[in-house]
C-alpha cells in the first residue's frame, strides 16, 4: 500500500516512486484490477495495456486510457497539463468520480466504447472545474475501444486536445468578419466593392447599386470599367487608374461616371491594392462617392462669388466715375480754356499774356498724368526707373514742400536713421507717396497736429503679414496724431476708389498707389490705425546691395541737347504725337524719318539711308508691335539702338525683360525736353557689340 510519507508503493520486491508533482509518470503508474481487490505491479497488466501505456507515455498529446468497467485513469504528462489542478488525483481514480461535472458524457463514452464503438466530438463543448471555478471549454475528443487478449473491449483510449483558444479566436474572427460585412451592407452613401487583380468586379454593397444603379447579380463578374465614360475608356483611364494603386498602392481621382440608366454622375474615387502576405497582389477596394450634389453647390458658390465680384467692380466704377472722372473734366477744363485763350491772344497779336496760359494748360495736363499715373501704379502698370535711392536725402529734400503742405497748425518732426543703408525703388514715385501720405495726414489733424517721419532699416520676414518674404529692407514710417480709422475702413484702406472723403475732394486712389508702388519694387506696405489716436504707415523697401545712391533723378538744367545732322526713324501711329515729335527734332537740329506702322517703316530700314536710333511705340497696329520692329531692326542693322515710347509697362522686372543693350524706354506723357536727353543719351552712348 502506498505510504503516505515517503510517497512510495511496495509490492513483490518491485518499487515505483509517485512524487506528489507528478513527473514522469511511466514509473509512477498505478495499477488497479478492475475489480479492485489488488494491486499489481506494471509487468503483470495486460498485453494491451501494457503496449498501449508504453506508446501513450510517450506522447505529446493529451492521451488517457480509461481501464476496465469503471474507467481506471492512466494517463501522459501532456494530459497531466489538460488535468490542471486535478493531477495527480486523477491519476488511477475512476473517470466517473474524477470528473464528475460531465459524468453523464463520460458514462456514455464508456458505454459506447465498451461496446466496441469507436466515437469522435470534433469541438465539443463542456464545463469544467480545473481551477476551482467552473469554466468553459472547447474540446477535440476522439474514443477509441482497447481488447484484451481474447479481443473484448476491455477500456477506452482518449485523445484530448483542447481548442479553447483557437476557438475563442475563431470567434472572435468570425464576430468581427459579421461586424464588417453588416458595415459594409449597411453604408449606402458610398460604393463599396471589390476588384480581382485584372479590375472585375467580386463584391457588391447597397451603396453600391443604390449610386450606379446595378443590382449584385447584374454586376459581379463584369469590369469596373463600364462605370466610366466612353472617352475615359478611350484614354485608357480604368486601365491606368488600377496600373497607379498597384504601384504606388493607391490612386485618387474625381471626375464623371456613368449610372446604368446613362445619366452621368461627378464621383470620388479611391483604389487601394490589396496584397497577400507575401506581397502578391490579390485585388482592389474600391470606394466611389456620389459628389454631384456637391460640385454643383460648389459651383454656385463661384458662380455667386462672381456675381459678387461684379458688383464691386461696377461699384468701383461708380466711384471712378464720382471722383477721377470729376477731377479729369476739372484739368481738361483748364488744359481747354488755357487754348482758348491762347488762341484768342496770338488773333489779337498780345503775346505778352501767353506763356501764363501755356504754363497754365501744362499745368493742368501734368495733374492728369499724374492721376493717370495712379491709376497705373495701383495696376502696377507704371514704368519705374528702379535703382538705388538715398531715402534719408529724399526726405530732406522734401521737408520745406511738406512744411509748406502742412501748415502752420501741423508740426513737422524727421527721425532720420544715420549712415541708413540705400533703398532699391524709384525716387519720382516715392516722392509722389510721401506726399500723398502727408496730405492724408493734414486732412486727418483738422485742428492741428504732428507728422512724424522715420527711416529705418530693419532685417525681417514679412511673410506673415503679405510681404515678399525674409530680407533687408529700409522702413519709411509717416505717422499723424489725427482721427485715426475704424476698423471697416482700415480694412478697406488699400482699395481703389475707395475713399471717406466727400466727392469732389478725393478718388480714393492715393493709397492704392502707394500700395502698386510698393509691391512694383519688391517691397510692401502695411497701416496701423485707432479711432482718435493717429494713423501710422509704414513703406518697406529692399535693400539696395551697393555702397552708393542717388537720391533723385538727374536735375533739370533747363537745356535740352541739340542734334548734330543725325537720323532717327519716328514710328508712332498717333499722328498729332508723331507731329509734335518731327517738329521738335527738326527744332533739335535731328533729321527726322516718319511711319506710322511696322509695315511702313520695313522699307525705310531695308533702304540705304543712315539711321541712328529708332524711335517707336510699343503699341503698334497691323500686327507687329514695336518690340518686334526693333527685333527685326537688328536684323537688318546690326548694333542700331531703340528707344521704345509707351503708354505703360509692365513695371522694374518686366523692363528688365524687355530691355536689351542698347535699348530704353520713355512713358507717356512725357516733356519733349525729357525726350531730347533721352535721346541725346543715346546716341552718345558706346555702340552696342
Amino acid at each position: 500500500m502506498p505510504d503516505a510519507n515517503s510517497g512510495r508503493i511496495y509490492e513483490g520486491g518491485m518499487t515505483g516512486t509517485w512524487p506528489e508533482g507528478g513527473g514522469e509518470l511511466g514509473a509512477l503508474i498505478r495499477a488497479f484490477d478492475w475489480a479492485g481487490t489488488s494491486v499489481g505491479p506494471i509487468h503483470r497488466w495486460p498485453q494491451p495495456l501494457k503496449t498501449i501505456t508504453d506508446v501513450m507515455l510517450r506522447s505529446a498529446v493529451p492521451m488517457v486510457v480509461l481501464w476496465g468497467p469503471d474507467g481506471i485513469m492512466i494517463y501522459n504528462d501532456a494530459y497531466a497539463v489538460f488535468a490542471g489542478g486535478r493531477h495527480p488525483r486523477l491519476l488511477g481514480s475512476k473517470v466517473l468520480e474524477g470528473w464528475p461535472e460531465v459524468a453523464d458524457f463520460n458514462r456514455h463514452v464508456m458505454a459506447e466504447g465498451l461496446a466496441g464503438r469507436a466515437l469522435s466530438f470534433p469541438q465539443q463543448e463542456l464545463v469544467l472545474n480545473r481551477k476551482g471555478v467552473p469554466e468553459k471549454v472547447s474540446l477535440s475528443l476522439d474514443y477509441t475501444p482497447i481488447m484484451d487478449e481474447d479481443g473484448r473491449p476491455a477500456g477506452v483510449l482518449a485523445i484530448v486536445l483542447e481548442t479553447t483558444d483557437r476557438v475563442r479566436a475563431d470567434g472572435v474572427a468570425q464576430e468581427a468578419e459579421q461586424l464588417f460585412r453588416l458595415l459594409i451592407h449597411g453604408v449606402t452613401d458610398y460604393a463599396i466593392y471589390m476588384l480581382d487583380p485584372t479590375g472585375v468586379v467580386s463584391s457588391w454593397n447597397p451603396g453600391a447599386e443604390r449610386i450606379k444603379g446595378y443590382r449584385r447579380e447584374e454586376i459581379l463578374g463584369d469590369h469596373y470599367s463600364r462605370f466610366y465614360t466612353d472617352e475615359d475608356r478611350v484614354a485608357g483611364v480604368p486601365v491606368r487608374a488600377l496600373a497607379i494603386a498597384s504601384a504606388t498602392g493607391k490612386y485618387e481621382s474625381e471626375g464623371w461616371r456613368v449610372r446604368k440608366n446613362g445619366e452621368r454622375f461627378w464621383a470620388s474615387v479611391v483604389i487601394d491594392a490589396i496584397r497577400a502576405v507575401d506581397g502578391t497582389l490579390v485585388g482592389f477596394a474600391k470606394v466611389t462617392r456620389d459628389m454631384t450634389e456637391h460640385r454643383k453647390a460648389q459651383q454656385a458658390l463661384e458662380e455667386a462669388r462672381e456675381a459678387l465680384f461684379q458688383s464691386q467692380k461696377m461699384e468701383a466704377v461708380g466711384q471712378l466715375t464720382g471722383g477721377v472722372a470729376h477731377d479729369f473734366n476739372n484739368m481738361l477744363a483748364g488744359i481747354i480754356g488755357a487754348m482758348e485763350l491762347l488762341r484768342r491772344r496770338i488773333r489779337s497779336e498780345r503775346y505778352a499774356e501767353a506763356d501764363k496760359y501755356i504754363d497754365a494748360a501744362v499745368t493742368s495736363a501734368n495733374r492728369a498724368a499724374a492721376l493717370t499715373a495712379r491709376l497705373l501704379a495701383f495696376g502696377r502698370r507704371q514704368s519705374l526707373d528702379v535703382k538705388p535711392v538715398d531715402i534719408n536725402a529724399v526726405v530732406t529734400s522734401m521737408v520745406d514742400l511738406l512744411g509748406r503742405t502742412m501748415g502752420e497748425d501741423i508740426a513737422l518732426e524727421t527721425r532720420l536713421r544715420p549712415g541708413l543703408w540705400p533703398a532699391m525703388t524709384d525716387a519720382n514715385q516715392l516722392e509722389n507717396a510721401l506726399l500723398n501720405l502727408a496730405i492724408n495726414a493734414r486732412d486727418a489733424m483738422p485742428e492741428g497736429g504732428k507728422l512724424t517721419i522715420t527711416t529705418e532699416g530693419v532685417a525681417l520676414d514679412l511673410t506673415d503679414v503679405g510681404g515678399p518674404g525674409v530680407g533687408d529692407y529700409i522702413v519709411l514710417q509717416v505717422g499723424d496724431t489725427g482721427q485715426g480709422m475704424a476698423p471697416e475702413v482700415l480694412a478697406r484702406a488699400f482699395e481703389p476708389f475707395y475713399t471717406t472723403k466727400p466727392l469732389g475732394q478725393g478718388t480714393g486712389l492715393g493709397l492704392s498707389m502707394i500700395y502698386g508702388f510698393a509691391k512694383q519694387v519688391g517691397g510692401h506696405v502695411r497701416i496701423t490705425s485707432e479711432v482718435g489716436r493717429g494713423t501710422t504707415v509704414l513703406l518697406y523697401m529692399p535693400r539696395a546691395r551697393m555702397a552708393h545712391a542717388e537720391a533723385r533723378e538727374e536735375a533739370d538744367t533747363g537745356e535740352t541737347p541739340a542734334g548734330a545732322g543725325e537720323t532717327l526713324l519716328v514710328v508712332e501711329d498717333d499722328s498729332s504725337v508723331r507731329a509734335q515729335v518731327m517738329d521738335f527734332l527738326t527744332d533739335l537740329g535731328y533729321a527726322a524719318i516718319e511711319a506710322q506702322d511696322g509695315a511702313s517703316a520695313l522699307p525705310v530700314l531695308r533702304g540705304r539711308r543712315r539711321i541712328d536710333l529708332l524711335l517707336t511705340d510699343v503699341g503698334l497696329p497691323g500686327g507687329m508691335n514695336g518690340r518686334q520692329l526693333a527685333e527685326m531692326a537688328r536684323q537688318l542693322r546690326p548694333g542700331l539702338k531703340t528707344l521704345f515710347i509707351t503708354g505703360y509697362a509692365e513695371g522694374a522686372a518686366s523692363r528688365a525683360r524687355f530691355l536689351e543693350p542698347g535699348m530704353d524706354l520713355i512713358a507717356k506723357p512725357f516733356t519733349l525736353d525729357a525726350l531730347g536727353a533721352k535721346i541725346r543719351r543715346m546716341i552718345d552712348a558706346k555702340p552696342v557689340a
